[in-house]
């Protein structure tokens, strides 16, 4: 099975495919997906989240939720854009996420966080939000021509 790589080496190897997930996840303005992640019964969760994508990963801060307990006990994950309100393009992620411990990688993204949203200061609890990276294993593009394209164009991709 592969590793997956990290965003700036996706950058590298399909620039493309980067500048489409970059386009679809901050449409709105601010990252925006669905992660999935698997339960301790084996079940899958879902919940909308807000990526930030950097130069050197694609990264989110959790709250403390049963999402984030999952993250820990079993790190696969799936991550899908928000729908594109004149479109059905979409993009999907699936790969391996794993805590970040790096006061100056927090620092830096809290920065990025705070820029993208227009605050001065973090959100009450910010604190208590843990750090994750998502590595990449695979992604799916999904190009349409408009709302029910009867012949959409999916671009797949794996990671070496």
């Amino acid at each position: 099975m592969a590793e997956g790589l990290g965003w700036s080496e996706l950058r590298e190897v399909e620039p493309e495919l980067a500048v489409a997930c970059r386009s679809l996840m901050y449409q709105y303005g601010v990252g925006l997906a669905f992660l999935a992640t698997v339960r301790g019964d084996g079940g899958p969760r879902v919940h909308p989240m807000c990526p930030l994508i950097a130069d050197d990963g694609l990264f989110a801060f959790l709250i403390p939720s049963p999402k984030r307990e999952d993250l820990h006990r079993d790190p696969r994950y799936a991550m899908h854009s928000f729908a594109a309100e004149h479109n059905e393009d979409a993009f999907y992620l699936t790969g391996k996420a794993r805590s970040v411990d790096d006061a100056g990688a927090r620092r830096r993204l809290q920065d990025q966080f705070l820029r993208e949203r227009g605050l001065p200061d973090p959100p009450d609890g910010f604190d208590e939000q843990e750090l994750f990276e998502f590595t990449i294993e695979r992604c799916l593009h999904t190009v349409t021509a408009g709302h029910g394209d009867p012949h959409p164009r999916h671009i797949p991709w794996r990671a070496p």
